[in-house]
């Protein structure tokens, strides 16, 4: 491991907005009260990587509470960090696998679910990867609250037609589906939102994809 992940490594244990693996667990069904000192809606980014949009989500709406999730922490700590130094408080991070993300979340206690550029996982062996997969759809729905929404944001073809499938498949609601965003009517302030990533595609000229559903 090089230097640099060392030092964020060592320097992520300092931040006052990084909960890292068991730590979160005593926070279970108390998010906004017990890390955030209020009782503000709770918005999780789930593979935020470096914690761009979690960060500038959290700027647009100071109403809400908003987490990161990612097991990197040294991608995490260049979210946590622009938030500390920029004042940003409605924001934290958590580090962990999302696949244990049950035991940190109760049912109900979540309003809403972003995915933004998840690795697709293409291969079909890795399909229960797919944070869009049925596997991880049936965690999300026990942590949402009734009317709680997923957004899935991605530049991958094929993980959006996959997710296409499952909402239709299991039954779910489907409110907004677009292949191309940027020329679409949807394209607001908040889906306006772009990380390092998304720029990268955008200038290969790659169409970004996003949906939003429900389940009920």
């Amino acid at each position: 491991m090089g230097k640099d992940k060392l030092r964020r490594f060592a320097e992520v244990e300092t931040f006052s907005n990084v909960v890292q693996l068991d730590a979160g667990k005593p926070f279970k069904g108390n998010w906004a009260a017990d890390f955030f000192k209020n009782n503000k809606p709770l918005v999780l980014e789930l593979a935020c990587g470096k914690g761009e949009y979690t960060v500038n989500l959290a700027r647009l709406f100071p109403d809400k509470n908003f987490i990161g999730i990612d097991y990197k922490g040294n991608r995490i700590w260049r979210g946590a960090k622009t938030a500390l130094e920029d004042g940003v408080n409605n924001v934290g991070f958590l580090r962990i696998q999302i696949e244990t993300i049950l035991e940190y979340f109760a049912a109900g206690e979540v309003d809403e679910i972003w995915i933004t550029f998840p690795d697709p996982q293409p291969q079909l062996s890795r399909e229960k990867k797919r944070l869009t997969s049925p596997r991880f759809l049936d965690k999300y729905k026990e942590i949402l609250k009734s009317g709680g929404v997923v957004n899935l944001k991605t530049d991958n073809d094929g993980l959006h037609a996959y997710t296409a499938e499952k909402i239709e498949e299991l039954g779910l609601k489907l409110q907004v589906r677009t292949e191309d965003l940027y020329n679409s009517e949807f394209a607001d302030e908040v889906l306006s939102i772009k990380t390092y990533y998304e720029r990268k595609y955008l200038a290969d000229n790659k169409n970004i994809n996003y949906l939003k559903f429900s389940f009920e």
